[in-house]
């Protein structure tokens, strides 16, 4: 169980299907900690509804709360480093478009079930960067929990999310080596159908 946890990385939604409790938070105001703890009350709020409301509710539902606590853009660009100057605009816009609803998909099929699980804060602390570094963790029932640790830069007047590392695992650095090799070797348009074979795999499982 502990494996799908490690996997990172508008649909409407039938009205006979439960509603879950996202709620909303001021982000201009929210610290750091409070920005994480929201988004992972909100995966724990979609798991209890998840096979209800099928991977497209899943989808919908965390849509704002995966944008809104996620710096999408500034992961965009960091997944593909130096390769990122080399793209066109449009290029640039339709790749920071893709990874948004790759982000989405991803926590939409791997947050799908409950079975009792909970996110537990352990500590934070100050990057030499001027980030905020969060530690806390999944608990399992009847498995080892995982630890999870997102990173954090503030986007203006709000704490955003660039990277979350689970048991020691970076989403971050397996997409940037992977996503760069492709680039490099296959070009712009094979990264693209990549990534959207990808997002297509999540919707059917």
């Amino acid at each position: 169980m502990i494996f799908r946890y490690l996997k990172f990385g508008i649909i409407c939604v039938s009205m006979v299907l439960p509603t879950t409790k996202v709620f909303a938070l001021d982000n201009s105001t929210a610290t750091a900690k409070q920005v994480v703890e929201k988004f992972q009350a909100d995966l724990i709020s979609v798991m209890k509804n998840g096979k209800q409301l099928g991977y497209a509710g899943r989808y919908s539902n965390l849509e704002n709360s995966v944008t809104n606590s996620h710096d999408l853009p500034k992961i965009a660009r960091v997944i593909v480093g130096k390769e990122w100057e080399k793209l066109s605009g449009d290029q640039q816009k339709k790749l920071e478009d893709l990874i948004i609803r790759l982000s989405i998909s991803s926590y939409a099929h791997n947050f799908k079930d409950y079975a009792g699980e909970s996110f537990s804060y352990d500590s934070e602390e100050e990057t030499t960067r001027g980030g905020i570094l969060i530690h806390s963790h999944l608990n399992i029932v009847n498995d080892k929990p995982v630890k999870f640790d997102y990173m954090l830069k503030e986007t203006g007047t709000s704490w955003r999310i660039i990277n979350i590392v689970a048991n020691g695992v970076s989403d971050l650095a397996l997409k940037r080596s992977e996503y760069t090799s492709i680039l490099q070797q296959e070009g712009f348009d094979s990264l693209v159908s990549k990534i959207n074979d990808k997002i297509n795999d999540y919707s059917k499982l």
